[in-house]
């Protein structure tokens, strides 16, 4: 191999040379980052799947209306809740389509083919004042408009136990 100037170099050291000056300019260049993915809304990792022949289920009280959702005034005095009440056991790991079917066997307003259901929490602030917190709608023929909040379950949306569920029927 010749270099310049005229003179030959031993192969060898070429190489090395070669193989040094490439890890040099590798070194030299900035990282190369992956792509990064697409600007989508990642869902959070989804809780465990609840084993529900071990775990014992929870009381979920679910007030149900027509037309919208209740006051926190209703909600108000302890024990004088609003009296459209179904009392539901179920797992933390049930979702919204579930309790929409829940909610239609005791509704009639609800199995209407366009009816809407809307869920909303209903829980004490850290003051001890009650709170509603919207957290999901569903459509009750839920194989023709599969909403995208049918498969939330309640641990996903931040449900203690003690909450109550507030339904709003639209129809």
């Amino acid at each position: 191999m010749e270099v310049a100037g005229g003179e030959r170099e031993d192969s060898t050291m070429s190489l090395a040379a070669a193989a040094a000056a490439a890890a040099a300019d590798v070194q030299s260049r900035p990282a190369r980052m992956p792509n990064p993915a697409p600007r989508m809304q990642q869902a959070p990792p989804r809780p465990p799947l609840v084993d529900r022949e071990k775990t014992c289920p929870l009381l979920l009280r679910v007030f149900t209306k027509i037309g919208g959702h209740h006051t926190v005034e209703d909600f108000a005095v302890r024990g004088k809740e609003p009296k459209e009440e179904v009392q539901i056991y179920t797992w933390r790991d049930a979702t919204l389509r579930e309790l929409t079917e829940l909610v239609k066997e005791v509704s009639p307003a609800a199995r209407r083919r366009e009816a809407r259901l809307s869920f909303a929490f209903v829980y004490p602030d850290r003051r001890g004042r009650n709170v509603i917190r919207n957290v999901g709608m569903t459509h009750s023929n839920g194989n023709s408009r599969r909403g995208g909040d049918d498969g939330r379950s309640l641990a996903e949306l931040s449900f203690q136990t003690g909450d109550f569920l507030d339904v709003a029927i639209f129809v």
